[in-house]
């Protein structure tokens, strides 16, 4: 069931059951449903156009038309039926015109000067977070690029300008982008034409809409709404990764039955949520040395890679060591060495050498300073040398700063993970030679 079947069916059953409660009779009943479903129909129907244009590329003009015709025909039908006396809800009057001049206001003593500041700058920021928003998803629909500065300077222009006749804070309108990506507008032309259709309305025809059903207006911008939603987009989200999925559900859900505020306010919350858990609890491999060749990879990845017999490589897949995941590395890696050493019931192949891949790792702060002190130590204890492999230069150089390079000796800092294991192997090669 499509949209525009949905719609009618919903005004089937609102026609019923209204009357049904306001008729005593029933031929009262069934003259007044039939009245009820021909008036709210008659006003949906002129919408259907505007989906049969986007289906069938023969009939482009017809939902470009589609809109206008759709209010004027709507009217129409209204007025000349008396259909407000019925049910249907209509715009009726409102003021026209211009909002005059409020340059005159502007007050830069007003004690209220610190509230209006922070209200703005609420405003503004929500304003400019809905705007980019909606014009990045039309963007990856249409396949171009936006320009966050351009954005930046146009919604600052406009509300400056607009606040000089005390009009609404302007954004980036999802319902009106929406209409014009329906009707298939490409330029900024569209908004010049628009604006002045506006003014234009403002001023003169204010009194023609009032017999247009509300019903109408709505229906513009919901039947623009299925080109908007790409459910095989959704799938494949789910597909890929499921917490992207909750992120694509939450915003949805939170734009449908709520605002476009609050569908940014939960996708932000729920992506913040994402990238806090994968900071704190990052992943770590164990490696091991492919078959025939100077490479490692994680040994759950590719079976074949061998380990090292008294050698424990593991890579670190963090691009911070910082307070949030130190703790929780440090231990997980005394963890792996303990389990390491648990398996081997040789003594010489237990765990001697802990090499750590910090190739990954492009910050790190005091607390993962800290963190590789205490595994130091730890490991220290147990007899194991602790080796960094092919670390950052930002990373080496605050290790410098901190000391922690004279802790373990140069000689414990290596460009790769084959370099590293070539030296911790050959001492002990030389060793069993003598």
């Amino acid at each position: 069931m499509d949209l525009q079947q949905l719609g009618l069916s919903i005004t089937w059953k609102y026609a019923f059951v209204l009357n049904r409660s306001q008729s005593s009779g029933f031929g009262t009943f069934a003259t007044s449903t039939y009245k009820e479903m021909w008036q709210n129909h008659s006003c949906s129907i002129s919408s259907i156009s505007h989906y049969h244009g986007r289906k069938n590329k023969k009939f482009f003009w017809l939902s470009a038309i589609a809109p206008l015709v759709s209010v004027i025909l709507s009217t129409l039908i209204v007025y000349l039926t008396k259909a407000d006396k019925h049910g249907v809800q209509i715009v009726r009057h409102f003021k026209g015109g211009l909002n005059p001049s409020s340059l005159h206001q502007l007050q830069f003593s007003s004690p209220h000067i610190g509230e209006i500041a922070k209200v703005g700058l609420i405003c503004a920021i929500i304003a400019l977070t809905e705007a980019i928003a909606v014009g990045r998803s039309f963007a990856s629909i249409r396949g171009y690029q936006l320009d966050g500065n351009k954005e930046m300077l146009a919604m600052g222009c406009m509300n400056i300008a607009g606040s000089l006749s005390s009009c609404y804070v302007a954004t980036g309108s999802f319902s009106r982008t929406a209409v014009n990506f329906s009707a298939g507008c490409e330029t900024v032309v569209s908004n010049i034409v628009m604006a002045i259709s506006v003014f234009i309305s403002l001023e003169l025809l204010t009194r023609l809409l009032f017999y247009t059903p509300v019903a109408i207006l709505a229906s513009i911008i919901l039947s623009a709404l299925p080109g908007l939603i790409d459910i095989n987009e959704a799938c494949h989200i789910w597909k890929v990764d499921k917490l992207d999925f909750i992120v694509c559900i939450g915003t949805f859900f939170g734009v449908l039955f709520g605002s476009v505020e609050i569908g940014l306010l939960v996708a932000i919350i729920i992506s913040f949520l994402k990238v806090l858990v994968s900071s704190i609890r990052p992943s770590t491999e164990v490696l091991g040395r492919l078959p025939g060749s100077a490479s490692f990879g994680d040994i759950i990845q590719y079976p074949m890679a061998s380990k090292i017999p008294g050698v424990l490589i593991v890579r670190i897949n963090s691009g911070s060591l910082c307070f949030a995941n130190a703790s929780s590395i440090k231990e997980r890696i005394l963890n792996l060495v303990k389990e390491q050493n648990d398996i081997e019931e040789s003594g010489e192949d237990k765990v001697r050498s802990l090499m750590l891949d910090m190739s990954n790792v492009s910050t790190i702060d005091t607390s993962g300073i800290i963190s590789l002190e205490e595994l130091h130590k730890a490991l220290r204890s147990r007899g194991i040398k602790l080796a960094l492999v092919s670390p950052r230069w930002q990373v080496i150089n605050k290790l410098k700063i901190a000391d922690f390079i004279d802790k373990i000796g140069r000689g414990g800092i290596f460009l790769s993970v084959d370099e590293a294991v070539n030296a911790c192997v050959e001492p002990k090669i030389v060793a069993l030679r003598e």
